[in-house]
């Protein structure tokens, strides 16, 4: 029996991962595509990230909620939307069951009591640091789930913060009065009153909130990772989280219906201890919707093996090669240049490996970047002066100049005449060959094919 249990995962891990999946039948791959996606997503939350970040965002979210909702909704008072702040912020905190009203009017307290006009400039200033910093830690999240290392510009991240947090809630109240301005409309009460119309209005009553909530998710996915996003990769991931998110409502309304054992455990903290722990949910649910956004715009990614994708030496002047190539005939072509989203969809090779390769490349001077946006790679100069002896050197060569090269690793003169021996082999069979030899002979084999 114990053998059996044993056999059974590796079984299972057999069948999901053994067979790519484009030479599954289309059955079998409709199954294994999302089995493999939920295994890396349980090795993402075993591996404590996506929880670590979930944490830390809870953390932030502390510290910048009623400087946050303060700069939000003093834009809403100007616009006489300021009564129905509660109301929403109680259909968020509905969960929470009778202590929503609590935390609710401990929130909306807290935001009347707060007087800008004897802060000062340097206390506005903190205020609005405060309120900007959640939306840079959020996107530092997402970043991290895109694989993506930089951040916006300050401009832009200034910029761009600010116009979330003054024009999102004006928008968000728009389209709510405007919702419920058809609601009350004549004409629909009219509709209303036939009975097939009712039944149907009444089962997109039900279900508006969730398409709301998943168009909500999907809007995030989209413009807050520093990245180009695929919609369909930002909507496959807002309907799973916003599913996650409505069920979570349910099964939390539950939990706190029957927790009768934190009051008496915490006394008056377990109001702040549930109110944390429907945060934490939140924010975890949210991050678990970009990593699959993530995986279904870059599959290579979902591995059996944790740990990033690394390729080895050969794999990588493969790569740097045939990156090469591409973008040299697109010039010589006059085609659309090549963008690093679309390399790494051509390649299918990880993008921290690309971007490793491309960057050498970029330092050895044989390619530059556009100032288009997204910026596009071009060779650097005329495709007769770059040899591939130059084009393997740069990715063999890359990150010596910065970390650890030859001299640091001395070597005695016998391996040393060994290792050059290699580099005038290499160099040799190279000797000679240019970028647009290689171009032009694979562009005349095409042709007389």
């Amino acid at each position: 029996m114990t053998e059996k249990r044993t056999r059974l995962p590796s079984r299972l891990a057999a069948a999901v991962w053994s067979v790519p999946l484009e030479a599954m039948p289309g059955w079998k791959a409709a199954i294994a595509g999302p089995a493999r996606v939920v295994f890396v997503l349980v090795r993402d939350i075993s591996e404590g990230q996506l929880t670590l970040r979930a944490t830390g965002l809870v953390y932030t979210t502390l510290l910048s909620l009623v400087p946050l909702l303060a700069l939000s909704f003093s834009v809403l008072k100007a616009f006489g939307v300021y009564n129905q702040i509660q109301p929403l912020l109680l259909n968020f905190l509905a969960p929470l069951g009778d202590s929503s009203a609590v935390v609710s009017k401990w929130i909306i307290g807290f935001i009347e009591s707060l007087n800008v006009g004897v802060l000062g400039s340097i206390g506005l200033a903190l205020l609005i640091y405060t309120a900007l910093s959640l939306m840079q830690k959020i996107e530092e999240s997402f970043n991290f789930i895109w694989h993506v290392a930089h951040l916006r510009s300050y401009a832009r991240r200034f910029s761009g913060y600010l116009s979330v947090l003054l024009i999102g809630p004006v928008l968000v109240f728009s389209v709510l009065g405007a919702s419920s301005g058809i609601m009350r409309a004549s004409m629909m009460r009219r509709l209303l009153a036939t009975e097939p119309l009712s039944a149907v209005v009444y089962a997109l009553g039900q279900a508006i909130p969730l398409l709301v909530v998943i168009g909500a998710f999907s809007f995030a996915y989209i413009i807050v990772p520093n990245t180009r996003v695929r919609p369909r990769a930002a909507l496959t991931g807002g309907a799973v989280a916003g599913t996650l998110w409505q069920t979570a409502n349910w099964m939390f309304a539950a939990f706190v219906a029957k927790s009768a054992q934190l009051e008496a455990i915490y006394s008056s903290f377990a109001i702040m201890v549930l109110f944390l722990i429907w945060l934490y949910l939140n924010w975890l649910i949210l991050l678990l919707g970009a990593s699959i956004a993530f995986y279904r715009q870059h599959p290579e990614y979902v591995l059996p093996r944790q740990g990033e994708p690394q390729l080895s030496n050969r794999m990588r002047e493969r790569v740097a090669l045939m990156a090469m190539y591409l973008i040299g005939a697109a010039y010589r072509e006059g085609g659309p240049a090549w963008t690093f989203a679309d390399l790494t969809r051509q390649l299918r090779v990880p993008m921290d490996a690309l971007q490793a390769v491309l960057s050498a490349r970029e330092r050895g001077g044989l390619v530059v970047l556009t100032g288009d946006d997204p910026p596009c790679y071009l060779p650097s100069r005329d495709m007769e002066t770059i040899t591939l002896e130059k084009l393997f050197t740069a990715v063999r060569t890359a990150g010596e100049e910065d970390y650890l090269g030859p001299d640091a690793v001395p070597v005695p003169a016998e391996l040393e005449s060994v290792m050059d021996g290699m580099d005038r082999a290499a160099a040799a069979q190279v000797q000679g060959l240019t970028l647009s030899a290689v171009v032009d002979s694979a562009s005349r084999a095409r042709s007389a094919a």
